[in-house]
Order: structure tokens, then C-alpha cells, then sequence
């Protein structure tokens, strides 16, 4: 199973309440789910009634057919799983603002990197002299004075914003 992202990916749905989506077949001009994700894949997505007072944005697992509705990123519900009313709503494929490196690199300098669940993360700019290693978890970037690291090598980099 991998995160996949891809264009004009756009389904209809009648499913009610808070469970999988059951997906109508493609919209005019998109593809579905299943031929532009894949089954088993994860993708972000969002859901809206065509009312417009019901939306809900997440990261989802498709099957066939379906779209199971993995995790709440934003939603009409405070941010939880929307107990989705009768009527159609549209399903498309999008890439949550939250998950951009905008979002996260606030200063000049700083190193992007994904922390826990493909979450965007930063590591803010170092101090004159260190450099950047791996932390002992093996599990994210930080700085690090040069006499304390242990490998037999330094890289410097410098990055343009």
C-alpha cells in the first residue's frame, strides 16, 4: 500500500453516514479511483454535498469501488468523520493545504523532512558549526556539534530559498 496522488480523479457517491464510500463510476472527463490510485492504495481526499453544507477532507484507502475513509484532516463535523446525509455528493482526489511545505517551512534556512506518517516536518536552522546528522532513533534530522559526530565524515550544504 502507498500514498498515490493523481489528476482529475472524481467520483459521485449516495453513501449515508460515517462508514466506506460505495463510488458511483468516474464524473464526465475524470478517472476513477480504483484505474488512478489503485486498490489497496492510500490517497487524500475530499467530499462534498452538493447542499455544500457537508464536507469532509482525509486520507483514504481505495478498494473496489469503495473509498474507505482512513483519517479526518478538516471537516463541517469539527474536523471529524461527517455523518454524510441522503443526496450525491462529489469525491475527488486533492492534496490537503496542511500537508504542503509552505505550511511547514517557516524561516529561511530550515530543512524540510516527513516525520511520523508522511507528515511535513522541519528542522529549524543550526548554529554556526554543526552539522546535520541522524538522530539516535534513526527516525529524523538534527544538528549536532562537529567533535560529537561519530561518522568519519561532515557534509555541508547550503540552501537557497
Amino acid at each position: 500500500m502507498a500514498l498515490v496522488l493523481n489528476d482529475r480523479v472524481k467520483e459521485t457517491t449516495t453513501t449515508t453516514g460515517t462508514g466506506t464510500l460505495t463510488l458511483a463510476g468516474a464524473a464526465t472527463g475524470f478517472e476513477t479511483f480504483s484505474s488512478a490510485i489503485g486498490n489497496t492504495n492510500t490517497t487524500y481526499y475530499a467530499i462534498a454535498s452538493d447542499t455544500g453544507s457537508e464536507f469532509e477532507v482525509g486520507l483514504g484507502t481505495v478498494g473496489a469501488g469503495t473509498l474507505a475513509r482512513t483519517s479526518v484532516i478538516s471537516s463541517s463535523n469539527s474536523d471529524a468523520l461527517v455523518n454524510f446525509s441522503a443526496g450525491t455528493k462529489n469525491v475527488f482526489c486533492t492534496f490537503p493545504a496542511s500537508k504542503t511545505l509552505d505550511m511547514v517551512l517557516t524561516t529561511q534556512g530550515d530543512v524540510p523532512y516527513a516525520s511520523t506518517a508522511n507528515t511535513p516536518a522541519r528542522l529549524a536552522l543550526g548554529s554556526a558549526g554543526q552539522v546535520l546528522q541522524v538522530n539516535s532513533g534513526g527516525t529524523a534530522p538534527e544538528w549536532a556539534t562537529s567533535s560529537s559526530v561519530s561518522a568519519g565524515f561532515a557534509v555541508a550544504m547550503a540552501i537557497a530559498l
